[in-house]
């Protein structure tokens, strides 16, 4: 999927599958509409109870990437004497969240049959 995005750290785990962040950046721009970076940061934190941690050295690049892959778009404002970056998530960011919304659902769904298989009922 995209590069960089395995930094987001889970406390008392190493590392999500790839795609992870992705999906999270969309499903964020899309619910909360612009955010810039730092906001992310802290809605993550916040949804997981402190349990994902999203590094800037994973963020930006992953939001550079959906930038240039035309999922988000960005917009540039003046705020004081700092520049910030809001993304918003594009009509192709759309779509594209729909189809990784569809794939972390398998996993999870494979992870769960693998870690808690069905029980076989047995008739004795």
């Amino acid at each position: 999927m995209y590069r960089n995005s395995m930094s987001i750290f889970l406390m008392n785990s190493t590392e999500l599958f790839k795609g992870t962040l992705t999906t999270i950046l969309l499903k964020l721009l899309d619910e909360n509409g612009k955010m810039y970076g730092y906001a992310l940061t802290q809605k993550v934190e916040e949804l997981s109870d402190n349990k994902i941690l999203i590094k800037e050295g994973s963020l930006y690049p992953a939001l550079h990437k959906l930038l240039s892959d035309g999922l988000v778009e960005v917009e540039t404002v003046n705020v004081g004497k700092r520049i910030r970056k809001y993304y918003s998530i594009t009509k192709q960011g759309q779509e594209r969240k729909i189809v990784l919304y569809n794939e972390v659902s398998e996993f999870l769904k494979t992870i769960q049959h693998i870690v808690f298989p069905p029980q076989k009922a047995s008739f004795l």
